[in-house]
């Protein structure tokens, strides 16, 4: 049996495998961001798939953080109801799920929130226009709004958080120069730069104790000119693993372009797979909590190739589980042909036409 289904450990969260469902918004959630039977059924259809766990797409922590519509929701008491039904669903499959928790910023949707986008820096050159560069108070109500929305995860029994920190949503837009021009003490030196995510990590660890597996998506590069670098995006996973960050998922890009998208097109063969692999092994020399690598896997080979050269201790994909929720059981049945995604990312276009994310290219076929 490969070691990508041996059984290991987040923070005490026993998971049956190596296999992460990386987050992706699902376009399935009410208008207000509650859980909907659609979106349930999504999330059991990846447990019983074999997903060894699963990171729901990302729920916004307040109502001006919203990027889109049908987008899940955390940011108040009246959804923890539906998210507890998810969360028992997905258990009652024998799986694992952890919540999302994210501010869209300059991505936010100005026509469903009916606010201007709040952005890092009003002086940064890649947000559209209007909107408002946060205060101090903006910072300190962001950080409670992370904590209480971590609150309300863990009593609709998830069984951790991850922090949205990755593609220029907001946290992201402080750790990147390009984004970040602050003069004050969240602007500058890499260490101001991250002084906002170890702020929520800490309101985090205030409202859901030590022993709760609290997660990061972030960026190891930009690859925008300008943007994060791999040095500073390091020196930010160091400071969060000495704060008590249970493991990072490291990814790339961002949407706003660049040189290389985190929704890569054309991934056709191996060597196109794993597109942030140097990334990898440069977390993985100098960060010792666990790393999630997500970025083009389409092959069991090469999943198992960065597992066992040590770049990653557990592989994320999102993209091939739209298509295949149940790729990850038929891998371990001995079917190892690579995942049937073509990475065309028309599966995105019915989310925005209140359809839901699903495989358009899958459905063509099934309909000649």
């Amino acid at each position: 049996m490969s070691n990508l289904f041996e059984s290991s450990q987040i923070s005490g969260m026993t998971l049956a495998n190596r296999f992460v469902r990386s987050a992706t918004w699902e376009g399935m959630a009410a208008d207000d961001g509650a859980v909907t039977p659609g979106l349930t059924d999504t999330m059991t259809d990846l447990a019983r798939g074999g997903v060894g766990l699963i990171i729901t797409g990302h729920a916004f922590v307040r109502p001006e953080g919203q990027a889109g519509p049908w987008q899940l929701g955390v940011y108040k008491d009246e959804l923890v109801g539906g998210l507890r039904e998810m969360s028992a669903a997905v258990h009652d499959c024998g799986g694992k799920i952890v919540m999302q928790l994210a501010h869209a910023g300059h991505f936010a949707a100005e026509k469903l929130t009916g606010q201007p986008p709040m952005v890092a820096s009003d002086s940064e050159g890649l947000a559209q226009s209007p909107r408002r560069e946060m205060t101090t108070d903006d910072i300190r109500a962001l950080v409670t709004a992370f904590g209480t929305a971590a609150r309300r995860a863990k009593a609709a029994g998830f069984d951790g958080v991850q922090i949205h920190s990755a593609h220029g949503y907001l946290l992201s837009q402080f750790l990147s120069p390009a984004f970040n021009r602050r003069q004050d003490e969240y602007g500058g030196h890499i260490r101001n730069r991250a002084r906002i995510h170890l702020e929520v990590l800490r309101a985090i660890r205030k409202a859901v104790g030590d022993d709760f597996p609290v997660m990061i998506k972030m960026n190891c590069r930009d690859f925008a000119e300008g943007g994060l670098t791999l040095e500073d995006s390091l020196a930010a996973a160091r400071m969060l693993a000495a704060a008590g960050l249970d493991a990072i998922e490291l990814s790339g890009g961002l949407l706003t372009g660049g040189r290389l998208s985190p929704s890569r097109m054309g991934i056709k063969s191996p060597d196109r797979e794993a597109y942030f692999r140097e990334e990898a092994r440069a977390f993985k020399a100098e960060i010792s909590i666990p790393l999630i690598l997500v970025g083009g896997m389409r092959s069991f080979e090469v999943a198992g190739q960065m597992v066992e050269e040590g770049r990653a201790d557990y592989i994320s994909m999102c993209r091939p589980l739209i298509r295949e929720p149940d790729l990850i059981r038929r891998w371990k049945s001995g079917d190892r042909r690579r995942a049937e995604c073509i990475s065309d990312n028309q599966c995105f276009k019915p989310g925005m036409e209140g359809k839901g994310v699903y495989c358009v290219t899958r459905e063509r076929g099934k309909r000649r």
